[in-house]
């Protein structure tokens, strides 16, 4: 840990002790530490109060008090060494588009993956200030902490659910710039950092989508390929396709190279046009060989053609070399000669 990192982990302490020190019964103090973790992970009601010998109820209650207490004290500037926490938080989280999740916060702050007793105590401050407002964890938001001005927590979700129905709607995903002609924000920045409080929502490579979409948050090997093709949007090797897909910032990026050649047998979405080649069948290239291919160019320009044009086509839908499709013109079984230059399928 650095200087800055050092000094600022040391005025979060100042603050917690300052905040402890409004609760002046040891037992409230136990309470309040184990109930948000500050000492050790964070436990529940009938587990604090098992070790108490009292009710679950009895510790809500006094749960409640003490926070209550300690929240009063707080917003009349009695708490010793918070002011300078609360500053410190918000400098923070003004880098960080003024809303973070919980996890992003605490690590800048201490300058490393944060522990679990770290995130706990910038959360402790987060709900004891009235200078900041907290986002509890849920089914569709990460826990996240907020400059008060800026927001509490029902404000925040609603920001987070409406970037939710502007990608929704565009039914494609979208960079920041996009979201921000769209939503009113004073800068890119500020959308990417209430995305980022959304569990409906995910990035990748700029981009933002639903979390539920393949091509933004792939789970698979398949939804890998996927993203790999349309982010390069060339036909690649299958053994190309695996080395991007090991240099990637996907979770779980070690594959195998037969492993990705077995799934773009497997999927439909992918289509072999050349040795080894795959390219993505949204990009209308045809399955099958090369004479179905011809067989196919020739039914769909009225029967009959030019051998150049039906090159020229096939070539456009299957990557080899004008030779290959010159000998399966060649196929008598397939194909007529009309004249020197046409051809059409054999009937």
């Amino acid at each position: 840990m650095d200087a800055s990192h050092s000094t600022n982990s040391e005025i979060i302490k100042k603050a917690i002790d300052g905040l402890l020190g409004v609760v002046e019964q040891p037992r409230e103090r136990e309470i309040i530490s184990r109930r948000f973790g500050i000492n050790s992970q964070k436990e529940t009601l009938e587990q604090i109060g098992e070790m108490l010998n009292i009710t679950r109820e009895r510790v809500r209650q006094l749960e409640k008090a003490i926070v209550i207490r300690i929240k009063i004290h707080a917003e009349e500037g009695k708490v010793e060494n918070l002011v300078a926490a609360e500053k410190l938080i918000i400098r923070n989280l003004i880098d960080l588009g003024r809303v973070a999740r919980t996890e992003t916060l605490t690590k800048q702050i201490y300058g490393h993956k944060s522990t679990a007793k770290e995130r706990s105590v910038i959360s402790f401050i987060g709900e004891m200030s009235s200078q900041l407002s907290v986002i509890c964890d849920g089914d569709k938001y990460y826990h996240s902490i907020c400059i008060a001005e800026y927001g509490d927590e029902k404000a925040v979700r609603m920001k987070a659910d409406e970037i939710v129905k502007t990608i929704t709607a565009h039914k494609n995903p979208m960079t920041a710039t996009e979201l921000d002609e769209k939503l009113d924000y004073q800068h890119p920045d500020h959308i990417v950092a209430i995305a980022h409080v959304s569990k409906q929502l995910a990035t990748l490579g700029g981009l933002w989508g639903l979390a539920k979409w393949p091509s933004i948050n792939p789970r698979n090997i398949r939804d890998k390929i996927f993203v790999i093709l349309q982010s390069k949007k060339v036909p690649m090797h299958f053994s190309e396709i695996a080395r991007a897909i090991t240099e990637s910032n996907f979770k779980r990026k070690n594959v195998t190279v037969q492993a990705i050649h077995n799934e773009l047998i497997k999927d439909e979405r992918f289509v072999l046009i050349g040795r080894g080649i795959y390219a993505l069948n949204a990009w209308g290239y045809s399955r099958g060989t090369v004479t179905d291919t011809i067989k196919k160019v020739l039914i769909e320009n009225g029967g009959v053609m030019e051998r150049n044009e039906i090159v020229k086509q096939v070539l456009r839908a299957r990557q080899v070399k004008e030779t290959t499709v010159l000998l399966n013109l060649q196929d008598r079984a397939v194909f007529n000669r009309i004249d020197k230059n046409k051809y059409a399928v054999k009937k």
